[in-house]
Parts: structure tokens; C-alpha cells; sequence
């Protein structure tokens, strides 16, 4: 089958309402039964066919009443303000899914996995990473914000830091994991603190992941 080729490059910030080390990343079902969660990213590189995503934002917010792989989701995308129009419809069809392998991205994979589509948002999306930190936060003003910071000891209140490596994930290779603090109102309703998230540069396109 033909597509069309893209790629995107930049860091992304996602949590999960479920607790450090997210289950869905081993393989396991959700710390409390459902999954709910909250990500963003930067583009700093990227091209959708002829067109440029360079410096764009996205952001998204999810739902599940069971585990992902069990379906019924329901989604609300949101694609920086500063997108022109060609660039808003290549944004909205990378984070459906659209133009992909079956099961190469993340977009993909949870796209098969969702059944309400929320109308997306073009608005001001603010992002600050700093990935070996464990520190960042992003924004949709009106909508939701997140906030990582890194992971503590119980005991000594001194920062735990975790690394992941998924060899053949189809998010991301490497990753930090640390703890955010979520908050997000309609359509899709999110609210925890102290609970997982992880910061990754991404490096996603067509066929997966790009290596």
C-alpha cells in the first residue's frame, strides 16, 4: 500500500492516571482498572508529505473505561494555533492515525482503539521540557494542563530517577519516567497528582519508529 511519507521529530510529555511505570508499557493491565491520560509535543523537525510541520505543537487528552487494548476510547485532539491550514489537516491526520502502517505509531494504535472522536481544538499550546530533568509542563489555556516533575524517595525526598528502554516500542526507544500532576475539564475529565508520566524525544514516521 502507497502512503504518504512523514516524520516527526521533538519531545514529548504524556502522563496516565495510573501509578509510576504506566502497566500498558509491560505488557500488564491499568493500575486501577481504566485508563485515562494526557500528552503534548513539540515538532522541531517534521514534514507531512510537502509540507512542514517544523516548531508546531500537539496535544491530545484520552479516555478508556477498561484497559487501551479493549476499546471504546474516546479522544479530543488539539494542533497549535499557528497551523495553516494544510498543516492543521497533516497534524489531524498523523495523530488519527492516518497515513501510517498498521500498529507502526502510538497515533495508530490507539486510534484503532477509539470509538468517540471529540471535535479538535486549534489553540495556543504551551510546552516546556527538560527531558534528563524530568521537569516540564504544557498547556491548552481553557482546556488542561500537566506538570512533571521528577519521582522522590519516600524516605529521603531526594529525586529517584528511572529510565526506560523499549527496545521495540512503538512510542518511543528511550524514556524518562517521573510523576506529573494533571488537570483537564470537557469533554474529557482528568484530575490526579503523583501519578505516572514520562518525558521521550519521539522520532516517529510512516512505518514507525525512525532509527
Amino acid at each position: 500500500m502507497s502512503y504518504v511519507e512523514w516524520e516527526i521529530h521533538g519531545p514529548e510529555i504524556a502522563s496516565c492516571n495510573c501509578e509510576y511505570g504506566c502497566p500498558c508499557q509491560f505488557n500488564a493491565l491499568p493500575t486501577y482498572g481504566d485508563c485515562r491520560a494526557a500528552v503534548a509535543g513539540r515538532i522541531d523537525r517534521g514534514h507531512f508529505g510537502d509540507v512542514s510541520l517544523d516548531g508546531l505543537h500537539w496535544a491530545a487528552t484520552f479516555a478508556w473505561p477498561g484497559a487501551v487494548h479493549e476499546g471504546n476510547g474516546e479522544v479530543m485532539a488539539v494542533v497549535d494555533e499557528n497551523a495553516d491550514e494544510r498543516q492543521r489537516a497533516a497534524m489531524l491526520t498523523i495523530l488519527s492515525g492516518g497515513e501510517t502502517e498498521p500498529g507502526a505509531t502510538v497515533f495508530n494504535v490507539f486510534a484503532s482503539t477509539v470509538t468517540t472522536v471529540h471535535d479538535p481544538v486549534f489553540a495556543k499550546i504551551r510546552f516546556e521540557v527538560d527531558i534528563d530533568g524530568r521537569r516540564g509542563r504544557f498547556a491548552v489555556p481553557g482546556w488542561f494542563e500537566v506538570e512533571a516533575s521528577p519521582i522522590t524517595n519516600p524516605v529521603t525526598g531526594e529525586p529517584h530517577r528511572a529510565r526506560v528502554v523499549l527496545a521495540e516500542g512503538f512510542e518511543y526507544v528511550e524514556a524518562e519516567y517521573a510523576s506529573a500532576k494533571v488537570r483537564s475539564g470537557d469533554p474529557i475529565p482528568l484530575q490526579w497528582e503523583g501519578r505516572h508520566c514520562h518525558l521521550a524525544m519521539l522520532h516517529l514516521g510512516t512505518h514507525g519508529q525512525v532509527r
